[in-house]
């Protein structure tokens, strides 16, 4: 078991930020989502053991973080959200120290420093002074330093931060790459949904320092409706009419392109999904409608949050 929270609660004086967590995480990318105030990076420092808990434990690989500190630690890469570079060193002295303070011997961590380095881009420029680099370069150096000791576990805290698109991807494909071809375990923590859906299996969302939910993206996105994004020509209005009455609600994309989404009284009446999309084209005959563009639309990660997050507040 990679994660194990029990009845965890963190508080900042009398403001309690985590609120009685209880969670199992078996390994993998964990995407940590939620609003800014949430207590995504609460949440991190303690794992990291950088905050007390108020009540309740915190096991990393088995081990209490408490009991088993320094055990635990160096087992983790911590990629932080802020610059924490020292000005007029160079990157490989740079990243080199961070794995000396990891317990390697200081040739060893040299030599590991030019790898990692080259492993994140910035081969060709690791002489330079660091405070010298642009935003993404200085990204890419954080994770180059949370690497170099060869943890079980990166905790990345919005590991794009001030990127920009190019940087963006790059840094996201180097997640991938560690999570799929290296057997590393991430916790991801942003609030770009779009970063955590692109590199991770499974998520937990926090919300008003609650766990509002958690579980694999796949098994909550097999779970949600499917939509069929249609666009119309002709006589659209009335088209839209009877697929109301069908057991649709429709939503306005732009001028002539609508979100159709089927009830559940309007599934179980279906007897094979595909009939779905001959029963748009029949109802486009009968009201004189031209069906231009037809797909069926994937609910986004963003489509589950939001709607995970209202189902949590029901309850």
């Amino acid at each position: 078991m990679l994660l194990e929270l029990t009845d965890l609660t963190v508080s900042y004086g009398k403001k309690v930020v985590l609120d009685n967590l209880n969670l199992q995480i078996k390994g993998g990318a964990i995407g940590l989502l939620g609003p800014n105030g949430a207590g995504k990076s609460t949440l991190i420092k303690t794992l990291l053991g950088f905050l007390v808990p108020t009540n309740g434990h915190v096991n990393l690989f088995g081990k209490g973080v408490r009991s088993s500190k320094t055990e635990v630690r160096q087992l983790i890469g911590y990629m932080p959200e802020n610059d924490s570079y020292i000005p007029g060193v160079n990157a490989v002295s740079f990243v080199g120290y961070a794995g000396e303070l990891c317990g390697m011997d200081r040739k060893a961590a040299r030599q590991r420093a030019h790898e990692v380095l080259n492993y994140v881009g910035i081969d060709e420029i690791r002489y330079r002074p660091v405070e010298t680099y642009t935003t993404g370069v200085r990204q890419r150096l954080k994770l180059a330093q949370a690497l170099v000791h060869d943890p079980d576990l990166l905790l990345l805290d919005e590991p794009t931060n001030g990127m920009d698109q190019r940087g963006r991807e790059a840094m996201l494909s180097l997640v991938t790459d560690l999570s799929l071809k290296q057997n590393t375990n991430i916790i991801f923590s942003s609030h770009i949904l779009k970063d955590i859906e692109s590199t991770c299996t499974s998520i937990i969302a926090l919300n008003d320092g609650k766990i509002a939910f958690s579980g694999e993206i796949k098994t909550m996105r097999d779970s949600q409706q499917q939509a069929y994004e249609i666009e119309l020509k002709g006589d659209v209005e009335r088209f839209l009419v009877q697929l109301d009455l069908l057991g649709f609600k429709c939503e306005k994309v732009s001028e002539l392109r609508f979100l159709a989404t089927p009830n559940q009284q309007f599934l179980d009446s279906v007897q094979e999904l595909d009939s779905i999309s001959r029963q748009f084209f029949q109802l486009a005959f009968e009201t004189n409608a031209q069906i231009r563009h037809l797909r069926i639309v994937k609910p986004s990660l963003e489509d589950i949050f939001h709607q995970q997050l209202s189902v949590s507040h029901l309850s």
